[in-house]
């Protein structure tokens, strides 16, 4: 086999691996995860704008969980709070957990204790 038929061959291949990659990242955000989670200290839901719930709805959750939001912001007090996210997508909304450390984060799920705050997307940021 010629030498640039085995280089056309490689080329393809490598564009063949970069296309799946890409495809399942698209479809599992797992290297965003990992980056997220291991070199951030964060955690996201990477849900879009579609999914989310309205700002209302939020709003709503926030005021009947105070007793939890005041628990989580007893973690670390004046470290650790939350926002409700309006921005990011125009009449949807998110909540943010913020802390100073992962030790933080960890208490923080802990308290939580789902993958939702009572049935609302919630994002871990590490500031």
């Amino acid at each position: 086999m010629k030498k640039e038929s085995k280089f056309i061959i490689l080329l393809l291949i490598l564009i063949l691996l970069c296309s799946i990659v890409v495809l399942i990242e698209s479809q599992t955000n797992s290297i965003r995860r990992i980056f997220d989670d291991y070199i951030y200290d964060n955690k996201n839901h990477y849900l879009t704008c579609d999914k989310l719930p309205t700002r209302d709805q939020v709003t709503k959750i926030i005021e009947e969980q105070q007793n939890t939001i005041k628990d989580i912001e007893a973690v670390n007090p004046g470290l650790v709070g939350y926002e409700i996210d309006t921005v990011t997508c125009q009449g949807k909304a998110d909540i943010i957990f913020w802390y100073a450390s992962h030790e933080n984060r960890l208490e923080i799920e802990k308290i939580i204790g789902d993958e939702t705050f009572f049935g609302i997307p919630y994002r871990l940021q590490n500031r």
